[in-house]
């Protein structure tokens, strides 16, 4: 509907112009009224009409003075004039401000209806018009964003302008659902950065390849993300069910130059390739976390080489899939057929034995340490995801022919091959299979004879002392061990009497207290030697323990 102001000193005709015709009919509403000159101007900045019926001889500031002066600032919208008066000097005056018709009291309600038609059309014209310049322009936007994003275009200084590109700092992200098994994803991160982002040209949401890619602009919407990511940290997780537990972010390095975009469009896209090895309940993948150059303290220059980035896991039903299947498709060419058949066989055969092994002396420890390497290996393995979950299935399969000749007097109740091969290939991350085989391990040891469990504990203060660096949760480890976190916390309470996290934290403080005393290492780089990303909470748990900060515990003792 468009905008109609009227404008009389005379009530009753502002309620007959009101019910004179069908407005909503004729496609306007009427937004407000106007007894003077005065009232018309304000009218017309609250409401910026469409169209305005205005009469000429009004007290204050007369109809047409009241049409200059809104012309002189600017205003473009349609006036109809009305007066009482059949005056062609009043007329020819009108015309002068660009009047679109002048009508005569009493109104006549055909010649309105003429009137108002012949203006909607020029309206309807005029947004056709609009819409399609606007399309243009958004489209061309887009086409500039995307070379700008993928490196494919060199952007001249004026079209950075036009993407506003004039800020110190940029970050790429990628964003997409966390469950990759619901259909729909609830939340997207550009609409909860806006939320706490005035300016909203700080913010670019664009879909690459199916993919959403978020462009962040300026120092205050990377803040922003910062101080959700924090959220998303081992020690300050996400509710359940919030909006910030319903998604995964892979994030780029941040770049001070518009030239260099592509670089952290590059990473965040790397790491979203690599989700596949995220942890149980991790949000986010961060570049800066996985590459750094020699003194840790700068990010290091990309290098990706795309012939050799994993392929991320998809749903079956999610319209990228096949865009990752092409790319594992190329990495798998990467490497000649007779060296990925040797490079197979090699680890079939390494993982397999040693697996078999461990399993038949009931060592827990190994069978946790031996799961590890494999997954650190296949995460730098020159292979694409399918082609690693082939490989565990055959890791898999060979151990079960092993095991069924070695105790081919014991029922072992194994899974069917199809099931086992179709869970693994259908896994959309790598702790997921590796809980699996665990469970799987787990039920072979007890039934060829393992039914103590009392050494557990020892096994899991064990792993504790040599991956306390690592980002380890009663979550992520009790898999291994072949338990749900909930029971393995409570029978770790009550052999040690303390809980996993006060112990893991004990841990790691005596650790940084070694560091602390025989070097001289920054505090905030002990606090990631000793697994905490986050300083500020590595303080607070170092206090609570000794009483002190860090630099006081050193001062103190050195």
């Amino acid at each position: 509907m468009y905008r109609v102001v009227i404008a009389d000193d005379e009530k009753i005709i502002r309620m007959g112009l009101r019910s004179i015709i069908d407005w909503e009919a004729q496609g306007f509403t009427i937004v407000g009224e106007a007894s003077n000159g005065s009232e018309v101007l304000r009218a017309i900045e609250d409401y910026a009409p469409d169209v305005t019926l205005i009469d000429i001889r009004m007290p204050r500031i007369s109809g047409l003075d009241a049409i200059k002066t809104a012309r002189e600032s600017g205003f473009s919208g349609r006036f109809i004039v009305l007066s009482g008066y059949s005056d062609f000097e009043y007329a020819q005056t009108a015309i002068n401000y660009n009047v679109t018709s002048y009508l005569t009291k009493p109104v006549d309600t055909d010649k309105l209806i003429e009137v108002l038609a012949r203006i909607k059309d020029e309206l309807d014209a005029e947004e056709e018009a609009r819409q399609s310049k606007d399309d243009f322009m958004s489209k061309a936007r887009k086409q500039l964003l995307r070379g700008l994003l993928t490196g494919e275009l060199k952007l001249s200084d004026n079209e950075k302008n036009d993407l506003n590109l004039n800020h110190r700092s940029y970050q790429v992200i990628f964003c997409e659902k966390y469950s990759l098994n619901v259909a729909d994803q609830s939340y997207n991160l550009s609409d909860l950065l806006r939320v706490t982002n005035q300016n909203e040209t700080e913010i670019e949401n664009i879909s690459l390849d199916g993919r959403n890619v978020i462009l962040l602009k300026g120092d205050h919407p990377i803040e922003k993300l910062n101080l959700m990511i924090d959220k998303f940290s081992g020690e300050l997780p996400p509710e359940k069910n919030s909006p910030l537990d319903s998604i995964f972010i892979a994030c780029g390095s941040v770049v001070s130059e518009a030239d260099e975009i592509s670089r952290s469009y590059n990473e965040a896209l790397e790491m979203l390739l690599h989700r596949f090895f995220s942890d149980k309940n991790q949000h986010t993948m961060l570049y800066s976390d996985y590459h750094h150059t020699g003194d840790d303290d700068n990010v290091a220059e990309s290098t990706i080489d795309t012939d050799n980035i994993k392929t991320a896991p998809v749903d079956s039903n999610d319209t990228t899939a096949a865009n990752s299947d092409n790319t594992a498709q190329d990495i798998s060419s990467s490497l000649s057929p007779a060296d990925k058949q040797h490079l197979r066989e090699e680890k079939i055969n390494e993982y397999s034995t040693l697996l078999v092994n461990n399993i038949q002396v009931f060592n827990r420890n190994k069978i946790a340490e031996t799961l590890k390497k494999l997954q650190d290996e296949l995460y730098s393995a020159p292979l694409s995801i399918r082609d690693e979950k082939d490989l565990l299935v055959d890791i898999y399969l060979k151990i079960k022919e092993k095991l069924m000749v070695l105790f081919s007097q014991t029922e072992i109740p194994f899974m069917a091959n199809s099931e086992a091969i179709s869970f693994i290939m259908n896994s959309h991350y790598l702790h997921e299979i590796v809980l699996f085989l665990t469970e799987q391990f787990d039920m072979v040891m007890t039934s060829i004879g393992y039914s103590s469990r009392d050494s557990i504990i020892d096994d899991v203060i064990y792993y504790i002392e040599h991956n306390y660096q690592s980002n380890i949760t009663l979550e992520n480890i009790a898999p291994l061990f072949g338990y749900n976190s909930s029971y393995l916390g409570k029978i770790f309470s009550k052999k040690l009497g303390t809980n996993f996290n006060s112990y893991l934290d004990n841990v790691r403080v005596d650790h940084a207290k070694e560091i602390l005393l025989g070097t001289k290492i920054q505090v905030y780089k002990v606090a990631e030697m000793v697994g905490y990303k986050n300083v500020d909470y590595f303080h607070i748990k170092f206090k609570k323990n000794t009483g002190i900060s860090p630099a006081e515990y050193r001062k103190q003792n050195v």
